[in-house]
């Protein structure tokens, strides 16, 4: 099997296993739905974590607004009763007003806050160092961990106006907010190696021999990019060590010439005794073997 080091930019994403037989259609097919699934999850966890600490989301019309304001316009949040975690909830306001303040308390918050480690774990850039493969299985198991947390916490659902619920049916609408720029659309998508476009209409093959023991470092963006930054001729790691013996090697030479601007008091010239000894006769002599006196 190929081992794909998928990337975007200069961050790895994830591992994948392949075989060079499969067509760049195909491939482009399989590796988009993780490369997105994984931004889903990623934007899940973070507005899962403030509904642990704030509460469902306000409608849309209330949100921004600060009590007084709601008050004098007479708004009404009518999902907040109806959207109460399991167990009750604390009040823990929202400073930017984005949520009702109805948080679960500690022990289905601690639901919540688990279950987003677990997934984090799961898709995590990490299990490339690893050597940990990824699958759109595993992506998905990872959203189903998340949906199964809010489902135990919120038994009666989220709001339809909660970016959760419409992440979870695939309804979100990510216009005008940075998450829409990461999102690469299959027709939009190129992988590229070696300086190379891989196009399509070709098999992998194609591009790195039949071998199919073989790791590859690719790189994953829109199309009309251009050629995406080479990788390093050395890696971060090795270049923090070769930093690091060459700091090591200047300190040693600082040392060294500190040590040869001093040497110059053990020279014969220097020493004080040198003249008297020569005019009484003993300057050869040697008290021990090799040692003047």
């Amino acid at each position: 099997m190929v081992k794909l080091n998928v990337k975007k930019g200069d961050e790895a994403q994830f591992l994948y296993d392949t075989t060079v037989a499969i067509s760049m259609d195909d491939l482009l097919e399989e590796l988009l739905p993780i490369y997105n699934g994984r931004l889903k999850v990623s934007r899940i966890c973070g507005e899962m974590e403030q509904l642990a600490q704030h509460g469902i989301t306000m409608p849309p019309n209330m949100q921004g607004l600060t009590d007084e304001q709601i008050e004098e316009l007479k708004l009404k949040d009518e999902w907040a009763d109806k959207c109460e975690p399991s167990g009750g909830h604390v009040f823990v306001k929202d400073d930017i007003g984005r949520r009702n303040g109805r948080a679960p308390k500690d022990n289905m918050a601690e639901v919540l806050n688990k279950t987003i480690k677990e997934a984090k774990d799961m898709i995590s850039n990490k299990n490339v160092q690893m050597n940990k493969c990824l699958t759109f299985a595993i992506v998905q198991e990872a959203l189903d961990i998340l949906r199964g947390a809010v489902t135990i916490v919120y038994p009666m659902g989220l709001p339809p106006h909660d970016p959760i619920r419409a992440e979870f049916e695939n309804t979100e609408d990510l216009s005008g907010m940075q998450a829409s720029q990461e999102v690469i659309e299959l027709d939009r998508a190129a992988l590229w190696w070696a300086g190379k476009e891989m196009v399509r209409g070709k098999k992998l093959c194609d591009f790195i021999g039949k071998n199919e023991k073989t790791k590859i470092v690719c790189k994953l963006q829109k199309k009309g990019l251009g050629a995406p930054a080479r990788e390093p001729v050395v890696s971060q790691d090795e270049q923090k060590a070769m930093m690091a013996h060459y700091y090591r090697k200047q300190e040693e030479m600082k040392k060294l010439d500190q040590d040869a601007e001093d040497s110059y008091l053990n020279a014969d010239w220097a020493d004080n005794s040198s003249l008297r000894r020569q005019f009484q006769g003993v300057n050869d002599i040697m008290f021990k073997p090799g040692k003047k006196l």
